[in-house]
């Protein structure tokens, strides 16, 4: 999927997103991506079990996936390839319907993994600059 329209669809019905190798680093692309959804009004939830406890952006960091209580509509990956497939194995159990990897990461196993347990998935790409695109009105 890589119609650009289809994504904004996808960021229009979804309301919580956890990061995924979320970092406390304002100069790293996932505190910048976490950023721009927050002030976009989503719901964040950084995960990095370097950070637990702590707050990123005046978030709680958890551990990993399963630690969030709240309902995740979509996981947004900052990981490095060897730990998609078993990051993409978690999000299916927490019952995600988004599978995000962020732009240069491509793995089909997982990909396919996801989508055989009914997520969306995409690959490559970055909700910050599908969200910035010119006639993007967000409705949260």
């Amino acid at each position: 999927m890589n119609n650009k329209q289809e994504l904004k669809e996808i960021l229009l019905n979804i309301k919580n997103i956890a990061i995924v190798g979320a970092s406390s680093n304002p100069n790293k692309d996932s505190y910048i991506v976490m950023d721009a959804l927050k002030n976009l009004g989503y719901e964040i939830f950084p995960v990095n079990p370097n950070y637990s406890g702590n707050m990123i952006l005046g978030r709680k960091c958890y551990p990993n996936l399963k630690s969030i209580k709240e309902k995740i509509d979509m996981v947004d990956l900052f990981r490095a390839e060897e730990f998609l497939y078993d990051l993409t194995k978690e999000a299916i159990e927490i019952d995600a319907d988004v599978l995000w990897m962020q732009e240069g990461l491509i793995h089909e196993k997982a990909a396919n993994l996801g989508r055989d347990a009914g997520m969306m998935v995409v690959m490559n790409e970055c909700p910050k600059k599908i969200l910035e695109q010119p006639n993007w009105t967000n409705k949260h």
